[in-house]
């Protein structure tokens, strides 16, 4: 049974938990309304030239740099500049964004937190409510949580700065239905962050930040553009007031990072390289020919020649269009006696075996050389 949404065009699959009653509010389900009616023929049409492409790399094709955006890459634009609060990005730490984890990642002593609807968070109606309203009290200052034990936790005066990442493209928000059909996660996610708390982080002197992923082309970073441009005009933001990080984790997306930025170049501050989904993107994008087999993924490391260069043009191109690259994950999680100071903690870009690489996350132009741990 549908139970219908404050605004007629939303429709609900479920019925609304009390407690999320002021976060899926009338305002808000309005917001999330116009956006899919904005956007959401343009992510069919993205989503219809990923199965056409497929179609063609099944067919033999392999990717490349395209001829039609060669004077994107010869290019002398730049990125816009990278705000005050993120100009140290050399700790990062990921969590899901239930309560205590949110707590705990802010006070982690990481220079970023970057709470995860997606991979790291089961699409539950709840937990994406929850999540949502964890992140509204941790912009406000107020969140707060006591263990079945009693233990209380706190926000600390001096949090990381806060990420999100919404959904991909790909992924629909079942519990939520526009005409009968699922509207899009990726905006579901998006929208009721920004909506809630856009304006509250820029009165407190920072800005919604965003990480965006698997993504495979350009133009699906431009659509993500418009949708950024979209709602600082609906909520009446400066543009450049939403910035995002795009994860280069698709083999085609790693063709097109200098369109990427470009696209997104008033929102960008950077890209990020994930080897997990990298080495998925390439098993799926191949996995009709021959050519393409992989040994065993424990030997699949950044070292390996494809991954090796993906992440080193991903480095060149950032530093070239003055904003950060972020090479490597590491699943390390902090230890309750691992020394402060933030340094010791595992970063998300590390020391690859025994190879030491530029530390990518200098500010764009800086001459002073830094290493990974």
């Amino acid at each position: 049974m549908s139970h219908a949404s404050p605004v007629a065009s939303l429709e609900l699959v479920q019925p609304l938990p009390p407690s999320a009653a002021d976060i899926l509010t009338d305002a808000a389900v309005e917001f999330l309304s116009q956006l899919h009616q904005q956007f959401e023929a343009t992510r069919q049409e993205v989503l219809a030239a990923r199965v056409a492409r497929q179609k063609r790399f099944d067919a033999g094709e392999r990717p490349d740099f395209l001829p039609e955006t060669a004077h994107i890459r010869s290019g002398t634009w730049q990125c816009a500049p990278v705000p005050p609060d993120l100009q140290d990005r050399r700790v990062e730490i990921t969590g899901p964004v239930d309560r205590k984890m949110v707590i705990n990642a802010l006070n982690s002593g990481a220079k970023v937190f970057m709470a995860d609807f997606e991979d790291s968070t089961s699409p539950t109606f709840e937990n994406l409510l929850d999540g949502q309203r964890n992140l509204y009290d941790a912009v406000r200052g107020t969140i707060s949580y006591q263990s079945p034990e009693g233990k209380a936790y706190a926000l600390s005066a001096t949090p990381a700065t806060l990420f999100v990442r919404p959904r991909g493209w790909h992924l629909p928000e079942r519990h939520v239905r526009y005409g009968g059909a699922p509207i899009s996660g990726s905006l579901f996610d998006f929208g009721l962050f920004a909506f809630h708390n856009a304006t509250e982080l820029v009165a407190r002197g920072t800005r919604p930040y965003f990480y965006l992923p698997k993504l495979e082309s350009h133009q699906e970073a431009r659509l993500w553009n418009a949708v950024f441009a979209y709602t600082e005009a609906y909520l009446q933001l400066p543009v450049g007031t939403l910035r995002a990080t795009v994860l280069i984790e698709t083999i085609t997306a790693a063709f097109e990072m200098e369109e990427i930025l470009f696209e997104l170049r008033e929102h960008s501050v950077g890209l990020n390289c994930g080897r997990w989904d990298y080495i998925f993107s390439y098993i799926k994008k191949f996995g009709r020919q021959p050519w393409a087999l992989l040994p065993d993924r424990a030997e699949v490391t950044m070292t390996t020649p494809f991954l090796r260069a993906y992440s080193r043009l991903a480095i060149q191109t950032c530093h070239k269009r003055g904003t950060f690259a972020m090479v490597a994950w590491q699943p390390k999680y902090p230890s309750r006696t691992t020394p402060r100071p933030t340094q010791q903690l595992w970063p998300r870009w590390c020391l690859i075996k025994s190879e030491k690489l530029p530390m990518a996350m200098m500010a764009p132009g800086s001459h002073t050389r830094a290493w990974c741990r």
